[in-house]
């Protein structure tokens, strides 16, 4: 078995989205992202996404559409000045 050395930032981040998407440990991690990475679906085009649909993630889904659905959600209206409000409060707070 073959080694690859990480420096410390990057295994702590590969090591952080090992354990969000429910990978046992890094090698298995860095295996996966790799394997995608270089052998996409048979169409040569295609990568197979599967591996990022966690149940971690797809539990976040679920629960975003949930939200939806019960009426809490942002009209683009409502997101644009929410996003202007807060892109003003921390240009306030970060002078250049």
């Amino acid at each position: 078995m073959q080694q690859v050395q990480l420096n410390e930032r990057l295994y702590q981040e590969a090591k952080h989205r090992a354990a969000e998407a429910g990978f046992a440990s890094v090698d298995e991690y860095v295996a996966e992202v790799l394997s995608h990475d270089l052998w996409p679906d048979h169409d040569g085009q295609t990568p197979n996404l599967d591996s990022l649909f966690t149940p971690q993630r797809l539990a976040h889904i679920d629960q975003a559409e949930a939200q939806i659905k019960s009426g809490k959600f942002y009209t683009n209206k409502q997101a644009t000045a929410e996003l202007a409000k807060r892109r003003a409060e921390w240009l306030q707070k970060n002078p250049r």
